[in-house]
């Protein structure tokens, strides 16, 4: 199994800025795919931001140019750089990773607890 720790949500103003870490330990051979979701009250779960093994990044049209991913391949970690902060943007964010436990079998997914995050006034 694959376990991921988010964390770095919290509360912060319009035009503020806030950066998200994920961490991935357990049993893993190799990461390829990690990313970003997100979830506000009453909506479904949609996508932010994904990174290639190889730093090959997507991101959501809301997001594009205020929000950067990154990720430390050596540490099994994923960043996100959220930037000009919007209400917009609250909702609670889920850490994904498409992970092989063993070399021989495809990638399995994984997700996060989620971590809040509130733009206010």
């Amino acid at each position: 199994q694959v376990q991921l720790v988010e964390s770095g949500g919290g509360l912060v103003q319009p035009g503020g800025s806030l950066r998200l870490s994920c961490a991935a330990s357990g049993s893993i051979f190799s990461i390829e795919n990690m990313g970003w979701y997100r979830q506000a009250p009453g909506k479904e779960r949609e996508l932010v931001a994904t990174i290639t093994r190889g730093g090959g990044t997507n991101y959501a049209d809301s997001v594009k140019g205020r929000f950067t991913i990154a990720r430390d391949n050596a540490k099994n970690m994923v960043y996100l750089s959220m930037d000009s902060l919007k209400p917009e943007d609250t909702a609670a964010y889920y850490c994904r990773v498409d992970a092989r436990e063993v070399y021989y079998r495809p990638p399995t997914t994984f997700w996060g607890q989620g971590t809040q995050v509130t733009v206010s006034s």
